[in-house]
């Protein structure tokens, strides 16, 4: 059920014996977003292999960041959207808050969306070919983690809604099973595709990834007096972002047997 519970806030795919969950077990299905990211990533995989038969690597990499966005509910980019608009400008908190929750998308909002997608176009275009069945699963994996760790380790902004109820529910035992299965993912992964040191690759995009998160996450907590849903999905957009850089940069060096 918290598996399910993650399956149904992270994306918009159907399942046909859903029931209702406990706040429970929405709170505690924090430990399951990277699972739910191996789903969207083997999907992401399936659809560029199929799309890849007859359409240029161009335009396929464009409709797998639309699937990215769809796939979701544009869940994620909204909170980016909302979370640059809250940043931008002299203000306290409060009217900070009041700024993400203005159904209108402002100018910071906007420029920050499009920079961020163009930045994402760019990387997976650059990425190696061989490499990238590796990088669609491995992506949205991470990502999904880095808001676990968002999560569990810095506190909540305000004293309501659906973003406190996942803070109270991740403790140690969600965080954990989250790494272990993000470890054991990139890991498995980076193996099967042959790369010479596959123990290193996951080590090091986490730790980058972690590093990332830290900085991201401090930052909001000022800006916003702690964390809340929109810098969650803030960070998994950032987060998705990075780990293409960090493939196309390791393989651009030809660092730790990707080339």
């Amino acid at each position: 059920m918290r598996f399910l519970a993650a399956l149904r806030f992270l994306t918009i795919i159907p399942f046909p014996f859903w029931r209702d969950a406990k706040e429970e077990d929405i709170g505690h299905s924090a430990g399951y977003f990277p699972v739910v990211g191996i789903l969207i990533g083997l999907i992401m995989a399936g659809l560029n292999w199929l799309l890849s038969l007859f359409l240029p690597a161009a335009i396929v990499n464009g409709l797998l960041l639309v699937y990215l966005v769809v796939v979701s509910g544009g869940l994620h980019i909204d909170g980016f959207i909302d979370t640059c608009d809250g940043i931008g400008g002299q203000k306290t908190a409060p009217e900070r808050w009041q700024a993400m929750h203005d159904s209108r998308a402002g100018a910071f909002g906007i420029t920050g969306a499009v920079l961020l997608l163009l930045l994402e176009y760019v990387s997976l275009n650059s990425v190696p070919r061989q490499l990238l069945p590796l990088v669609l699963v491995i992506m949205p994996v991470v990502s999904r983690w880095a808001m676990v760790y968002a999560l569990f380790a810095y506190p909540y902004a305000r004293p309501e809604g659906l973003g406190k109820i996942f803070k109270e529910g991740t403790n140690w035992r969600s965080f954990t099973m989250a790494s272990v299965v993000t470890m054991v993912v990139t890991t498995a992964l980076a193996f099967l595709s042959g790369i010479a040191y596959f123990y290193l690759l996951g080590l090091v995009i986490l730790l980058i990834t972690w590093l990332a998160v830290i900085l991201m996450a401090n930052y909001f907590k000022r800006k916003f007096a702690g964390l809340n849903g929109d810098n969650y999905g803030a960070i998994n957009e950032v987060s998705e972002v990075l780990v293409l850089m960090l493939v196309v940069l390791l393989a651009h060096n030809q660092w730790l047997g990707l080339a």
